[in-house]
C-alpha cells in the first residue's frame, strides 16, 4: 500500500497552536493530500480534510473520541461520562435522548426565549454608551439556555453562570492559568447541576418533558439511570453550546457590517435568513478540527488505519475546500439559496447522520437562533459601530472578532 505524506518537521505542535485553522488545509495544499501525517504533542497523527474525509470519520463506528482530545479540551468542553465519549449501541441511546428535545416545538421555544431576553437587554443598552457584543449575547444566551431547560436561574445568579459558560468556550483553545481557573469554574457549575439532578429525582417539580427532568430521568442502554455526576454533565452539555452560538450571532452582525446591502434585502425577505446564516456558518471560524481514535483497523486512500491512531479531522478547511465551494473566501449567501444539504460539505458543528453519529445534536437550535438574532438586528434595533480591531485571528481557538464587536448608540425602533 502507498505511504502517504508526511508533514515536515519531528514535531508539529507549536506550528499547529500558531496556525491552528489552516494548519492541515495548509498542508494537505502543499503536499497535494487530502491526508498526510505528523506528530503533534509528540504522538503521531493523520491530519486529513474534505468530504470523502469527513464522511469516513463520521459514519459508522470506526472511530471513538475517548482519548482524541487533550484533557484540558475534554473536561472544558464535555468531560468524562458525556454522550460525546460512548460509542456504538450506548451512543446512539444517549443521542436519542438529546434528540427528542430537539422537536419543531423546541426549537421555537427556544427562539422564543432569546427573543424575549434580547429585548429586554436592548432597554438596557439603549442607555449604555457602547456596547461589547460578544459577552453581551453571552449573558443573553446564557438565560436562554436556562429557561430553555427548566434550570433555575436568578438575577443574582445569572452573571456568574453567563461567565462560567463562557470561560469554558473561551479556553478550551488555551494553556495556561486561565484555563486552569475556567477548569475550577466548570467544577462548581458541575456541582450545581449535580445537585439539581438529585433534587429533581427527589420530587422537585419541573415540567416532565423538559430538558432537565428528561436528563434525570434518562436511563442507560443497561437500563440503569445515569450517576449524577454525568446527568450533571450532560445538562451543561446543553447550556454550553448554547452560549457558544453567541459567536456565531457576532460573527452574523459582522456579515452585516462588512456586506450592509444584505441588512436590507434579509429586512425585506426572510428567506434569505436560512442562506445567510448557513453563509456565517460555513465562512467564519468556529471550532478547527475534530479528533478521534480508530476503534478498529480499516483502509482508506491509501492508508492503513490501525486500532488506536489518532485522527484529526478540518472541520474549517473543508468549509473553506474550493472543490466544494467556488470562491470558499468570498462571503456569498447566495450558494446556499438552491443548496441541496449535502451533509459531509457543511461541517462546522460535525458531518454524518444526526442519529446515528457524533454531529451536534443542537445544529437545528443553532440556526434557530442565529436567524432569530438577524431579525432583532436587522428589524428591531439600530446602532453604529464605531472604529475599532474587527479582524479575525485564524490562530486562535475559538476565534471571534477582536474587539467583541462593540455598537454605540443603540435604539430600539418602532418596528420592533
Amino acid at each position: 500500500m502507498p505511504t502517504i505524506p508526511r508533514a515536515a518537521g519531528v514535531d508539529n505542535t507549536i506550528s499547529f497552536l500558531r496556525e491552528a485553522y489552516t494548519f492541515v488545509s495548509r498542508r494537505c495544499d502543499k503536499l497535494g493530500s487530502d491526508l498526510f501525517t505528523t506528530r503533534i504533542m509528540l504522538t503521531p497523527v493523520v491530519c486529513m480534510r474534505g468530504a470523502e474525509a469527513a464522511r469516513i470519520f463520521y459514519d459508522g463506528d470506526r472511530f471513538t473520541r475517548q482519548g482524541a482530545m487533550p484533557q484540558t479540551v475534554l473536561r472544558l468542553l464535555q468531560d468524562k461520562g458525556s454522550v460525546q465519549g460512548l460509542d456504538g449501541a450506548a451512543h446512539r441511546r444517549r443521542k436519542a435522548m438529546f434528540m427528542s428535545l430537539m422537536s419543531p416545538e423546541g426549537i421555537a421555544r427556544i427562539a422564543e426565549l432569546l427573543e424575549r431576553h434580547w429585548r429586554a437587554a436592548l432597554s438596557r443598552w439603549t442607555s449604555m454608551s457602547e456596547v461589547k457584543l460578544l459577552p453581551e449575547v453571552g449573558h443573553i444566551l446564557c438565560r436562554t439556555a436556562c429557561d430553555w431547560t427548566d434550570v433555575p436561574l436568578t438575577e443574582r445568579e445569572a452573571p456568574a453562570m453567563s461567565r462560567e459558560l463562557q470561560a469554558m468556550i473561551q479556553q478550551a483553545g488555551h494553556v495556561g492559568p486561565g484555563t486552569l481557573y475556567a477548569l475550577a469554574l466548570r467544577r462548581r457549575t458541575e456541582r450545581r447541576m449535580r445537585r439539581l439532578v438529585e433534587e429533581v429525582r427527589a420530587g422537585r417539580a419541573v415540567p416532565k418533558d423538559s430538558a432537565l427532568a428528561t436528563i434525570a430521568r434518562h436511563e442507560d442502554i443497561d437500563g440503569a439511570l445515569l450517576t449524577g455526576e454525568a446527568a450533571g454533565v450532560e445538562i451543561i452539555n446543553l447550556l454550553r453550546p448554547i452560549v457558544a452560538v453567541n459567536r456565531f450571532i457576532v460573527f452574523a452582525a459582522l456579515a452585516l457590517h462588512q456586506h450592509p446591502a444584505w441588512r436590507q434585502r434579509l429586512s425585506e425577505d426572510e428567506s434569505w435568513l436560512e442562506p445567510f446564516v448557513q453563509e456565517v456558518r460555513r465562512f467564519y471560524p468556529f471550532f478547527p478540527i475534530i479528533g478521534g481514535r480508530v476503534r478498529e483497523s480499516f483502509d482508506w486512500s491509501g492508508h492503513r488505519f490501525a486500532t488506536g491512531d489518532w485522527v484529526i479531522l478540518d472541520l474549517y478547511g473543508t468549509n473553506h475546500d474550493s472543490r466544494l465551494w467556488e470562491e470558499p473566501e468570498q462571503f456569498r449567501p447566495e450558494r446556499f439559496r438552491d443548496w441541496p444539504g449535502n451533509p459531509y460539505t457543511l461541517v462546522p458543528q460535525g458531518a454524518g447522520d444526526f442519529m446515528a453519529g457524533h454531529r451536534c445534536p443542537g445544529e437545528w437550535i443553532t440556526i434557530a437562533l442565529i436567524q432569530r438574532a438577524l431579525r432583532l438586528l436587522c428589524g428591531s434595533m439600530r446602532y453604529e459601530v464605531p472604529p475599532q480591531d474587527l479582524s479575525i485571528s485564524l490562530s486562535e481557538m475559538p476565534s471571534a472578532p477582536r474587539s467583541g464587536l462593540v455598537i454605540s448608540g443603540v435604539h430600539a425602533t418602532q418596528a420592533g
